[in-house]
């Protein structure tokens, strides 16, 4: 885990989302108690439980972005799921164990990973040796007895063989080197596909079992190859990532996964809110609350059982987030309550804000749209009054429409930009600017017809 500053977290969130400083804030604390955690003494470590976060606010106002930056910042196994997929025990659908199955799979798939970059230059000198092999087959020895006359010339034989091949396979190696036989091709033999992975839903919990055919199966058949006609640089490329999923300890990774998802796992539980009963007793709301209950062990911390062994669920960060309408988080159970201390109401954005995430943010909507463009060799400018034009007809909209955050950006620049991406593939090189005469002439009449706009923009 990167040693960062609460202060140093918020500024790298800063570079993505725009605003919601609170959030931000609670987010840094929460992943700096985490490292703080792990320098305290190690009877003490275990008995300090994470603080769990609630994320209130309207759609597209930054909750799951923040969540996911913070994943990326502190290099952890990240899962976003909505907490609507799951259903009570007993009911068909997903169970709420399935959320750490699915995370503890994808922590093995990053430390695999990142074992298999390890090992990249050592797989690529194998997978090199390999390739030669293949452009020069070694020669079979077919020797008669009767030519074997003595034992010197046998060994003059031997030596005559070992000194020519050689020299032409370190030939062939900086032909390989140079680029050279990049144009060749090679018959290549790689696995086929693996069966299928089969899972499956019951009320009777057979989820549980994770039956795996390639599992059950895979040690009573032998494997399956086929011959391929590849380039000699995808051969090296295949030889390649063979080598290094060979070289790798798939135990050790294992065992390295499940310490990540232990101590360093963060799961995104998107719409809790939806699963929060609004008084009622019957029907839905039932289910819903048993959906709570069958949540609280996970959150509070429990031993789940996956494929790849046992997981504790004791320091996994749990992120929840809901717009809570109709509801509000005291509607939870309240054992699950005690489970979130930390609450945080994210603001709704406005004009000021859609401005500076169209502009400031790395990642912003009209850099995105720049660079797509330039690959047309069209070079896109957006004047300063443009983006203000646009963020107030977003605003305007979520205002007499449905508040969709941010997300309106989207909808308006490509309703916008509609001609210029349609046409750009068939027009000279240019350069295109878009002022804000351009993008009330493009907008005005779809913004100001109501019912048009809700189904436009």
């Amino acid at each position: 885990m990167k040693k960062l500053t609460p202060r140093e977290i918020v500024a790298a969130l800063d570079k993505y989302i725009i605003s919601q400083k609170d959030a931000k804030r609670s987010v840094a604390i929460a992943l700096r108690n985490r490292w703080r955690r792990q320098q305290v003494p190690e009877d003490l470590r275990d008995e300090i439980a994470p603080k769990n976060i609630i994320l209130i606010g309207p759609t597209g106002v930054g909750k799951t972005e923040i969540a996911r930056r913070l994943a990326r910042l502190a290099d952890s196994p990240f899962l976003k799921i909505e907490a609507s997929k799951f259903t009570e025990v007993g009911y068909v659908g997903r169970d709420v164990e399935s959320m750490i199955r699915d995370l503890t799979e994808l922590a093995v798939n990053m430390v695999k990973s990142d074992e298999q970059e390890a090992v990249k230059v050592k797989a690529q000198a194998i997978a090199e040796e390999r390739m030669l092999d293949i452009l020069l087959p070694p020669k079979k020895a077919s020797k008669a007895t009767e030519e074997i006359e003595s034992e010197e010339k046998t060994l003059e034989l031997v030596r005559k063989d070992a000194t020519e091949p050689v020299s032409t396979r370190e030939k062939i190696r900086r032909m390989l080197h140079d680029g050279k036989l990049d144009n060749r091709y090679v018959d290549l033999e790689v696995a086929e596909r693996a069966m299928p992975v089969v899972e499956i839903f019951s009320s009777a919990g057979l989820e549980e079992m994770d039956i795996n055919l390639k599992d059950m199966l895979g040690g009573m058949f032998p494997k399956k190859t086929k011959k391929r006609k590849v380039k000699v640089p995808e051969a090296i490329e295949i030889l390649t990532q063979e080598e290094a999923q060979r070289l790798v300890d798939m135990d050790k990774v294992v065992k390295q996964a499940i310490t990540k998802v232990e101590q360093s796992g963060i799961i995104f539980l998107d719409e809790i809110d939806k699963i929060t009963g609004s008084g009622g007793g019957h029907g839905p709301d039932v289910s819903r609350e048993g959906v709570q209950r069958d949540l609280l062990p996970i959150v509070e911390g429990c031993t789940v059982t996956t494929k790849y062994g046992m997981v504790k669920t004791d320091h996994i960060l749990f992120i929840a987030s809901g717009a809570f309408h109709t509801t509000k988080p005291s509607d939870l159970v309240p054992e699950l309550q005690g489970r979130f201390p930390i609450r945080v109401e994210l603001k709704s954005l406005g004009k000021e804000e859609f401005v500076r995430i169209l502009s400031e943010p790395k990642n912003a909507l009209v850099l995105q749209y720049r660079a797509l463009l330039k690959t047309e060799g069209i070079d896109l400018v957006f004047e300063n009054d443009a983006i203000s034009a646009i963020a107030e007809i977003a605003t305007e909209v979520n205002t007499r429409t449905e508040n969709i955050g941010a997300r309106r950006l989207h909808t308006v620049i490509e309703r916008l930009l509609d001609e210029i991406l349609f046409d750009a593939p068939d027009v000279a090189e240019q350069r295109i600017v878009i002022d804000a005469k351009y993008v009330y002439d493009k907008l005005q009449d779809i913004k100001e017809d109501e019912d048009l706009s809700r189904y436009i923009l």
